[in-house]
């Protein structure tokens, strides 16, 4: 019978099981602080554009000045009619954005609320709920309103679902809930509600939307449409006043707004970096309070013939062990934080299989980092200074 080995990094390492525990909780609250910094920043990006990947079409049009949807320009409708004529193109659709108040039927408070308007009568959205309902917006002064709203605006979900209508105030004009589709909050927005072109205009009148002016312009191609060459005809022919943009262009720069150009994207990557660093302190400290303690031993080894690759070797290993073991309950915490983020905040922000490998990565290099810092007093070691 032959026992199997144990190694040596392992026995050293819970030898001082205090020790070790306290690098273990250093490893997990470094991991859960990148967990929730990426998880966050990436449901930022996400959340912002639940829009742009709902478009039923190919090419959106915006305008040159166009930066985000919280950030909106409108241009001529007529940019978008010119392009139906061009080789490729089946139809356009023009879709009306702008914030509008909304009273909260409840507590008579008003909050701002995201408005989207198109013609009930094509198809624009792909979103959970539109498509059935929106034969109810052909009605006068009607609205969608989003599951995902934050409460701020009411209990309209429960209360539609309990009387089949809700009955508020937008921009001080009665209308009615008539359906419920599914969008979520983001950042910038913190509730949604459809309605018809027709009543859009409506709703916020001469004063703050002049006719003939649009904020998206969606366009779809024929079957078999080559997307790039019709984006470069179009680009080529239209005047410089728009931007002419495949779907995923119009979703690069919508994250690249929030990345670039608000300090939102900068803070939480900062914030993972700082987790790292956090990390990688702790267990230097840990794995050097190990060496100093263990240095009789190892320059035994050196004195017995033991090479410094050997002994390098164990320390590279207590920090692989450490690393391993503290990303467990790094990662189980962080779940159950995402899932209370969620339900406070209502945005898309869940684990993934990638984030979890990149920070396991992430984790992995912290601490070899530790590890390469901490052998230095190791290889100083010397068996005649120590005996």
């Amino acid at each position: 019978m032959f026992k199997r080995k144990i190694p040596v990094a392992w026995l050293q390492l819970s030898r001082e099981k205090a020790r070790m525990l306290v690098a273990i909780a250093g490893i997990a609250f470094a991991d859960v602080l990148m967990f929730l910094q990426l998880g966050i920043r990436e449901a930022l990006f996400d959340s912002a554009v639940q829009l742009h990947n709902s478009l039923e079409g190919e090419i959106v049009l915006v305008s040159s000045r166009y930066k985000a949807l919280i950030s909106l320009d409108p241009f001529s409708q007529r940019r978008l009619y010119q392009a139906l004529g061009f080789t490729g193109v089946k139809s356009v659709h023009p879709i009306y954005l702008d914030f509008i108040p909304w009273k909260n039927p409840d507590n008579q408070e008003t909050w701002n609320i995201y408005a989207i308007g198109f013609n009930p009568e094509e198809k624009v959205v792909n979103l959970p709920g539109v498509a059935e309902n929106l034969t109810y917006l052909r009605e006068p002064d009607t609205v969608l309103f989003d599951r995902g709203s934050r409460k701020e605006f009411g209990k309209i979900v429960d209360e539609f679902t309990a009387n089949n209508q809700v009955t508020t105030e937008l921009n001080n004009r009665k209308i009615n809930v008539v359906g419920l589709f599914r969008l979520g909050t983001s950042f910038g927005i913190n509730g949604n509600v459809i309605t018809s072109d027709v009543n859009f205009l409506r709703l916020f009148g001469n004063n703050r939307r002049q006719q003939g002016l649009i904020d998206f312009g969606v366009i779809k191609l024929e079957p078999g449409a080559d997307v790039n060459w019709v984006i470069a005809n179009l680009k080529a022919n239209l005047p410089n006043d728009v931007k002419v943009l495949s779907k995923q262009q119009l979703v690069t720069q919508e994250k690249n707004f929030w990345n670039t150009s608000t300090p939102v994207g900068f803070t939480f990557t900062l914030g993972a970096v700082i987790g790292f660093m956090v990390g990688a302190v702790i267990v230097y400290q840990i794995l050097y309070s190990d060496v100093s303690d263990h240095l009789p031993e190892y320059a035994t080894l050196k004195a017995m013939g033991f090479k410094n690759r050997y002994l390098l070797i164990i320390v590279f290993q207590e920090a692989l062990i450490l690393a391993a073991i503290g990303f467990i309950p790094g990662i189980a915490i962080s779940q159950a934080l995402y899932m209370i983020t969620r339900q406070a905040t209502l945005l898309p922000i869940m684990m993934t299989m990638d984030r979890a490998i990149f920070i396991f990565m992430l984790t992995t290099l912290m601490c070899s980092i530790s590890a390469t810092i901490a052998m230095r007093k190791l290889q100083a070691a010397d068996p005649a200074d120590i005996f």
